[in-house]
C-alpha cells in the first residue's frame, strides 16, 4: 500500500486530494500537513512514498521541502503558477498539477506516480524537459474558467462566463455579473488580469476590467479619456494610459 502525504496550506485543496484518493485500492494511509515545517516533520517521522506538494506554503516552501526528501520518494507538485517550475522538476517531481485541475488530470498524475514507484526508476529524469515545456505551454493557454471566492464560512464558485465587468476596490475586486449581482473578491486587479483570457477581457483602467463583447459605445471626453458604455448601460473610463487599446477595442 502506498503511504501518501498531502502538503498544502489550503484546507479545501487538501480535502480535495484526500477525497480523490479515498477509493483507490492501492492507497494506504493519507497524511496531511498545512505548512512546510509540519510537512517536513511528518515526512521524517512517517517516510511516505508519495507526496502531493504545494509549492507556495508558509514555513518551508515546497521547493525547500523537496530538497530534503530522499530520491525514492515520488513528488507531484501542486501549483497555481509556473515561476518555480524549472527548479521543481530539477528535483524529484514526476509531474505537476496546475490549479485548478479536474479529476482526470489528477488521476493521470497519480498513475505516473504509481508507474515510477513500480519501476523504481527514481533517478531517471529523462522526461523532465518535456514536462517543463508541456507545463509552460499549458500555463500560457490556461485561463480561469471560474473564480473561487472565499467568504466567511463558505466558498463560492463564480463562472467567468457570468462576469460582465470588474471594478477595483483596494485589495478587493467588485465582480459584476450579468444578472445584476455583485460579488466581492479578495484579489488585486493585476492578479485578475493575468488570470482572465485577454481575448475575452480587457483592462481599460487601473481599476476596471471589462468583457470585450459587453462594450457597445466609446465616447471621447474633454480630459482626453474615453467613456466606455456597456450594453447594461454601465459607464466606465478608458484611461489615457490605456488609450493604445482603443484601436484593439474598435477592432
Amino acid at each position: 500500500m502506498i503511504k501518501v502525504l498531502i502538503a498544502d496550506d489550503e484546507t479545501l485543496a487538501r480535502k480535495t486530494i484526500a477525497l480523490l484518493l479515498k477509493d483507490q485500492p492501492d492507497i494506504g494511509e493519507v497524511l496531511q500537513a498545512s505548512d512546510g515545517n509540519e510537512a517536513l516533520s511528518l515526512y521524517e517521522a512517517e517516510k511516505p512514498e508519495l507526496i502531493f506538494l504545494d509549492i507556495q506554503m508558509p514555513g518551508l516552501t515546497g521547493i525547500q521541502l523537496a530538497e530534503k526528501v530522499a530520491p525514492e520518494c515520488v513528488i507531484v507538485f501542486v501549483t497555481a503558477y509556473d515561476q518555480y517550475a524549472i527548479t521543481a522538476f530539477e528535483l524529484n517531481a514526476i509531474d505537476y498539477l496546475l490549479k485548478p485541475y479536474d479529476d482526470e488530470r489528477f488521476y493521470k498524475a497519480l498513475e505516473k506516480a504509481r508507474a515510477r514507484l513500480r519501476e523504481h526508476e527514481f533517478g531517471d529524469y529523462r522526461q523532465v524537459g518535456q514536462l517543463i515545456r508541456h507545463m509552460m505551454d499549458e500555463q500560457h493557454r490556461h485561463y480561469k474558467s471560474r473564480l473561487v471566492i472565499k467568504d466567511p464560512g463558505r466558498i463560492r464558485l463564480v463562472e467567468v462566463e457570468q462576469i460582465d465587468y470588474i471594478l477595483g476596490a483596494g485589495n478587493y475586486a467588485e465582480v459584476h455579473l450579468f444578472d445584476g449581482k455583485t460579488v466581492l473578491h479578495r484579489e488585486t486587479m493585476t492578479s485578475l488580469e493575468q488570470q482572465l483570457d485577454p481575448s475575452v477581457f480587457v483592462r481599460i483602467h487601473r481599476s476596471s476590467i471589462v468583457r470585450r463583447s459587453s462594450i457597445c459605445e466609446l465616447r471621447p471626453n474633454e480630459k482626453g479619456d474615453y467613456t466606455v458604455i456597456l450594453k447594461s448601460g454601465q459607464q466606465l473610463t478608458l484611461s489615457r494610459r490605456n488609450k493604445h487599446k482603443l484601436e484593439e477595442l474598435l477592432g
